[in-house]
């Protein structure tokens, strides 16, 4: 049967959790006989994935959203987002170095709370997370060439995908470049808002704000801009010595971040103001020209399809791995576990996710399903929390944890009701496809006891 389920006297009660608790048996032995995958990245990498799957187009386009929704409480929105990107980072940061395997919070969830909230949490990252990989790649396709956005978002999702076949190594390399081109960018708008004589004070004043609802709202639309950090989370069994390296890594990555973010906003609403940042399409590009330097907004375009490229090489690294753990323990496909003899990395789950994200590159317009992601994000970090919870019962070590899983939950139901309801949508789906699979796997159990 199995070894037994570890006891748990700090976890949540079972049957608020899951009727099937999975015994920590299952997380696969991380030594290097039985690790598939090569462990090459370092602290640096990490990081660098980390910034490349934060420090994306989420900068570039979910300023004038969050700016409508808040109006000059935006800097609001942006900190409550920060409060709880913390919570989770700090949560999968120890969960990370507890359960150092592919898979992120798909782990945590099974090996903490049961096999159903692992199961839900990898299915709202893998379907979530594939559009959102669409949409980044549809988000090149309209910067570099408007008039074939589909062709160009097909192209630049073989492109990356290739790249990814080619080890994690090659990844790091292709997001450092990245990464310093995006980020040189930021610094220009930056620069050029702050010293521009459009810019004032008064356009940061926070009067102007549209209450606590919107508030969260905003914070919920940002979030999706700080959640990357989970990509070093899910390359568990591509880190070097993980318990050490990974949380290091992620306080780090979200740091940096929280900085460029603080510093973008302030100056893009000190020169815009938040009505007029609200409206905007292009908010940094918008910036720039008010600033008086129209030339630098042809730059910024280019950074914001570079910073696109980055989310997306990073979305496919970690959809991939997600894929590959929830494959091993078969809510997938087992032939996607497959791990390639030569460059160690999941190919099979790769090509797969690849070819989906390039399907639905050329045939939809998914960029709008950005919005119902955030919700199946915050959902998958609020797993996350809980599974944090359980790790120690210690009312202080619970603060953190607690103060994240309510976070995720009020940002989540605080978002648009279409998003919440198409992301609610993906949950249940979800959670139907795991109990016809219970039910299927009980049915082949009870054939073969039969038949003995």
């Amino acid at each position: 049967m199995g070894a037994p389920p570890v006891p748990a006297p700090s976890r949540l009660p079972a049957v608020v959790l899951s009727p099937v608790v999975a015994p920590v048996s299952k997380v696969r032995d991380m030594t290097p006989a039985a690790s598939d995958l090569r462990r090459t990245l370092g602290v640096g990498d990490a990081v660098v994935i980390g910034l490349g799957s934060m420090i994306g187009a989420g900068i570039f386009a979910a300023l004038a959203p969050a700016a409508r929704a808040a109006g000059s409480g935006l800097l609001f929105g942006l900190a409550v987002a920060a409060v709880v990107a913390y919570c989770n980072a700090t949560s999968s940061a120890r969960l990370a170095a507890r359960y150092p395997a592919s898979g992120g919070t798909y782990v945590y969830g099974r090996e903490r709370l049961g096999e159903f909230w692992g199961h839900l949490a990898g299915w709202s990252f893998v379907v979530g997370k594939t559009a959102s990989c669409a949409a980044m790649a549809l988000t090149v396709g309209a910067y570099v060439w408007p008039g074939q956005a589909h062709a160009v978002a097909v192209a630049a999702v073989v492109a990356l995908t290739a790249v990814n076949y080619g080890g994690v190594q090659k990844s790091a390399w292709a997001t450092r470049l990245i990464v310093a081109v995006v980020l040189a960018v930021l610094a220009s708008v930056v620069v050029v808002s702050l010293t521009s004589g459009r810019s004032a004070a008064g356009h940061l004043d926070v009067g102007a704000s549209e209450g606590v609802g919107g508030v969260l709202q905003a914070g919920g639309l940002l979030f999706f801009a700080f959640a990357g950090y989970a990509r070093i989370a899910t390359l568990g069994e591509e880190v070097r010595d993980p318990a050490r390296t990974i949380p290091r890594a992620i306080p780090l990555a979200l740091g940096i971040t929280l900085v460029v973010y603080v510093c973008v906003a302030v100056a893009v609403l000190s020169v815009l103001g938040s009505a007029e940042l609200g409206r905007a399409t292009a908010p940094l590009a918008d910036a720039v020209r008010a600033a008086g330097v129209p030339g630098l907004a042809p730059v910024v375009r280019v950074g914001a399809a570079v910073a696109a490229l980055g989310s997306l090489l990073a979305l496919i690294l970690g959809v991939s791995r997600t894929t590959l753990a929830m494959a091993r323990d078969r809510h997938l496909p087992r032939a996607l576990a497959a791990v390639h003899p030569r460059y160690r990395v999941p190919h099979r789950a790769e090509l797969a996710v690849g070819a989906a994200v390039a399907v639905l590159a050329a045939t939809v317009d998914v960029r709008g399903a950005v919005g119902f992601s955030s919700f199946g994000v915050l959902a998958y970090y609020a797993v996350a929390n809980a599974s944090a919870w359980t790790l120690d019962s210690a009312p202080a070590s619970r603060v953190v944890p607690g103060v994240g899983l309510v976070g995720c939950l009020l940002l989540a139901f605080a978002l648009p009701v279409t998003s919440v309801a198409v992301g609610a949508g993906v949950l249940v789906l979800g959670a139907v496809v795991y109990g016809v699979r219970v039910r299927v796997r009980g049915r082949r159990l009870r054939r073969r006891t039969g038949a003995s």
